[in-house]
């Protein structure tokens, strides 16, 4: 049985935007420039540069931010090489995750999980599978992202950093736009460009960029959004 949607498998996650006004405030503004490129902007992929960058506290927080203005969110670690969400979240109680619904082992009822936030509901990445690529790439990832678009009004899907694996590839065209984010700090801009190009040739359409972790301004978690 996976999370079947029961009140005892919710999820409890930990949301950085609760720590900080600034970050509270940067998360504002990145969902109001997400809204602004446009209304048929609903399914989005983040991925980063590398591993470290903080897409996976990016993606939890934005899911949260649309969900407290009550949209109905559904938040997607499709991160099933190395997700960072098991460990950062309380979610251990869940048994069934992508991975395998995406095999055929568990239906797609059994493992969307609600959380302590009313509008937003979560589905774990599941067991770390041998073939992610492979998995991502089948059709039941694409159906139940067209199936869950007429339940959901926003769908977020944190995905692997895509300086470091293509699975982000496979995402992107599946979705109406991508954010990339970027560690200020250790990125060289060599290095984000070269995954920018990699983005644009997805056709899907890149969003804009989180600069994470920067130097300036009053907070050390401070996001810059850019819309392209």
């Amino acid at each position: 049985m996976g999370c079947g949607m029961q009140q005892n498998n919710k999820i409890t996650l930990r949301f950085t935007s609760g720590e900080s006004y600034f970050v509270n405030e940067a998360f504002k503004s990145l969902r109001t420039n997400i809204l602004f490129c446009g209304s048929d902007i609903r399914c989005i992929a983040v991925t980063s540069v590398l591993p470290g960058d903080g897409k996976s506290t990016v993606s939890v927080d934005i899911a949260k931010s649309f969900a407290d203005t009550q949209k109905k969110v559904l938040l997607i670690d499709a991160d099933m090489r190395k997700s960072v969400n098991t460990l950062r979240h309380k979610i251990n109680g869940t048994s069934s995750g992508l991975s395998e619904f995406l095999s055929g082992q568990a239906e797609s009822t059994d493992i969307i999980c609600p959380t302590q936030s009313e509008y937003l509901d979560m589905v774990v990445s599941g067991v770390f599978p041998p073939n992610p690529v492979e998995l991502l790439a089948n059709n039941r990832f694409s159906v139940f992202l067209e199936k869950n678009r007429r339940t959901y009004d926003c769908i977020i899907i944190d995905t692997p950093p895509l300086g470091a694996v293509i699975d982000a590839a496979v995402v992107a065209p599946l979705c109406d736009g991508t954010i990339l984010v970027i560690s200020e700090s250790k990125i060289s801009t060599k290095l984000a460009l070269a995954v920018k190009n990699q983005l644009q040739k997805t056709n899907c359409r890149i969003l804009g960029a989180v600069m994470n972790f920067s130097k300036s301004g009053a907070d050390s978690f401070r996001h810059y959004y850019s819309s392209k």
